[in-house]
């Protein structure tokens, strides 16, 4: 029986995380896997919830953190070789910047047949200084040739790894996108909508607009205050906003948007208590322009909530919120950075801008406030462009077929 270790960068929410479960969960019997990681990081919220409910038990490594710290790295990388060394895998398969550079030096050095990596976003893109930036890519050059295969999550993505950032051969990088269970954002949709609105007092004639994720730099939730305050000085419809997540960038965005001049309420998380616990019928805010609601686990229930769901980032590899956006048939806003255009299909399942251009940004956003027609029509085209495409059985498939090859 194939062995595959999996290494992820920590069990934070996000796409990373997702991926690994469902990869770790539904493997075809014939493959045994091992999922190891580091802990969330601070001001984020942990995946522990996922992977319960897949009876995922993933072994923690406090050493591996998402910051350079050659003290902890050093232990890091010895505790994953004495895991290598136990667990003999056939395939040791890394997931983002950290777990990539230590797990694959490991298993580099002792011997392991065929050794993976997957690029979840860009470390190349508006995370770092042009110093740390070149760094980072050399690092990355010096580590493809200890890699068996690298897999990009889009054609943009391997696109960029390979002709512009130049890490590696197109021949060493595989597309394999990210998978999902999608599902639960097609069940129940009248419920959750209505839940959603009871619970934060969303009035049937309010437009209500999403934008789910770490309340991080990279992700420019200036550019989010913005666009609402281009359309609040444009309609005369009625317009809700929701900035669901947590991060190092709350207090400041607070800040943007109380000098904008936009209003603001919020909310308690409802993780580890079900979405709405102890509302008793009641909204948990009063009506604001903008409410931060913390983290949500039930992101189907946000999803089903609100009208139209936006993301504003700097860049991004392949957006899970983006994704489960349509699968609820809930028309995007967005930036086109990264992958996003390999996920999002222009003017078909939502609009798209150049990066930070908040003119255009706050255009695109006003449209789908104002046509409803054209919100309907995004709306039925969200789950026939990713059900298929991002489900978790093709993830499984193409994987699986991949580590068959390698091993061979």
């Amino acid at each position: 029986m194939p062995r595959v270790l999996r290494i992820i960068n920590r069990f934070n929410l996000g796409g990373p995380t997702h991926n690994a479960a469902y990869l770790t969960r539904y493997l075809p019997s014939d493959f045994e896997t091992l999922l190891i990681g580091g802990p969330e990081g601070e001001n984020e919220e942990g995946s522990g919830h996922i992977l319960s409910s897949l009876g995922i038990e993933a072994t923690i490594l406090p050493e591996m953190r998402r910051e350079v710290s050659p003290w902890r790295d050093r232990s890091a990388y010895r505790r994953i070789k004495k895991i290598i060394k136990d667990f003999r895998p056939d395939v040791v398969h890394t997931h983002a910047a950290k777990a990539g550079a230590v797990g694959r030096m490991a298993a580099h050095e002792l011997g392991v047949k065929a050794v993976v990596h997957t690029f979840h976003g860009h470390v190349f893109h508006s995370y770092f200084g042009p110093v740390r930036t070149s760094v980072f890519k050399g690092v990355e050059r010096y580590l493809s040739h200890r890699t068996s295969r690298i897999i990009a999550i889009s054609e943009k993505q391997k696109s960029e790894l390979v002709d512009e950032h130049r890490i590696c051969s197109a021949d060493k990088v595989s597309v394999i996108p990210l998978g999902f269970d999608l599902s639960k954002f097609r069940e129940g949709q009248a419920e959750k909508r209505a839940l959603f609105r009871r619970v934060y007092g969303v009035a049937d004639d309010e437009i209500a607009i999403g934008i789910v994720g770490r309340l991080v730099p990279v992700k420019n939730h200036a550019l989010f205050l913005k666009g609402l305050k281009h359309v609040q000085e444009r309609t005369g419809k009625k317009v809700r906003a929701f900035i669901v997540g947590d991060g190092e960038e709350r207090e400041h965005i607070q800040q943007q948007a109380s000098a904008l001049g936009l209003s603001m309420a919020h909310a308690k998380s409802f993780n580890g208590h079900g979405f709405g616990h102890g509302v008793n019928g009641k909204p948990v805010v009063g009506r604001a322009d903008i409410t931060f609601t913390s983290w949500v686990n039930e992101i189907d229930i946000v999803h089903a909530g609100v009208d139209a769901v936006v993301l504003t980032s700097f860049n991004e590899g392949t957006p899970v919120s983006l994704i489960e956006a349509q699968a609820a048939g809930r028309p995007v806003v967005s930036t086109r950075v990264g992958g996003i255009e390999n996920v999002v299909e222009n003017e078909v399942t939502g609009l798209l801008s150049c990066n930070n251009d908040a003119m255009a940004f706050g255009e695109n956003l006003l449209r789908v406030v104002e046509d409803s027609d054209l919100r309907a029509g995004m709306s039925a085209a969200g789950w026939p462009h990713v059900g298929e495409r991002y489900h978790y059985s093709r993830l499984v498939s193409d994987m699986a077929t991949l580590y068959k090859g390698l091993i061979a």
